[in-house]
């Protein structure tokens, strides 16, 4: 009987034991891993180079400073023997130097490499561009400068004169042009060095009233020089 309780025992406790909630184990925590940053790299700054200067002196007894590379350019200013100057650039084929003006602390020029000798190697010099040819002046004259006649003799014809002036070879394309919005053909003035060039032409006054007609230079750069006239008339 006894061996019948403790069977019966037994049975339970193992029938216990199998419907018992089996608990979850502990999750472990893993930190996440950190990727390191790479170094901020440095970027190290070339130097500026510092521009090449070179001594120059005169070695002739008066020399032209010119406003370009060659004879045909405007005469700056005059260099004498034995002054001296810094050269900046050269020509492509280092024949003219350009330099810092003696005479004037803000102005550049150019000087021809036969009349003047120089302190270092010419090839470290940078190859500077000619400068761009400009006209630098237009004045105009007409004649006659007022007119007063009858009225039945209009129209009248007034001719003018224009003179041009470029500071080196170039074309300078030029107009006539009227305050009663007469526009001439466009015109051609060859210069084959620095020089002043006359342009001639007339213009038909139709009635009497106040006139002004200009001299508009379009090439190689934009000039305007205008003059005013009246025109008089009596019956």
């Amino acid at each position: 009987m006894k061996r019948r309780f403790l069977l019966a025992g037994l049975l339970f406790i193992l029938l216990t034991a199998c419907t018992m909630p089996v608990q979850a184990p502990t999750p472990t925590f893993i930190p996440p891993t950190q990727t390191p940053r790479p170094a901020a790299t440095r970027v190290s700054t070339p130097p500026t180079a510092t521009p090449v200067e070179l001594a120059l002196r005169v070695t002739s007894e008066r020399v032209n400073c010119r406003y370009g590379p060659g004879v045909v350019y405007v005469f700056v200013t005059e260099l004498k023997r034995g002054q001296a100057a810094r050269v900046i650039g050269r020509n492509e084929n280092s024949t003219w130097w350009y330099i810092r003006d003696p005479g004037n602390p803000n102005g550049n020029c150019w000087v021809s490499a036969e009349v003047t000798k120089i302190q270092g190697d010419a090839d470290d010099l940078p190859v500077t561009n000619p400068p761009l040819i400009k006209v630098t002046k237009a004045s105009l004259r007409i004649e006659p400068e007022r007119i007063n006649v009858t009225c039945s003799q209009f129209p009248q014809t007034v001719f003018f004169e224009a003179k041009i002036t470029a500071n080196g070879p170039t074309l300078a394309v030029w107009r006539l042009e009227a305050s009663n919005g007469y526009i001439s053909a466009e015109n051609t003035l060859i210069f084959e060095e620095a020089d002043t060039q006359t342009a001639n032409g007339y213009y038909q006054v139709p009635v009497a009233g106040d006139y002004w007609i200009k001299i508009h230079i379009l090439k190689p750069n934009d000039v305007v020089e205008q003059l005013n006239f009246p025109a008089n008339c009596t019956p």
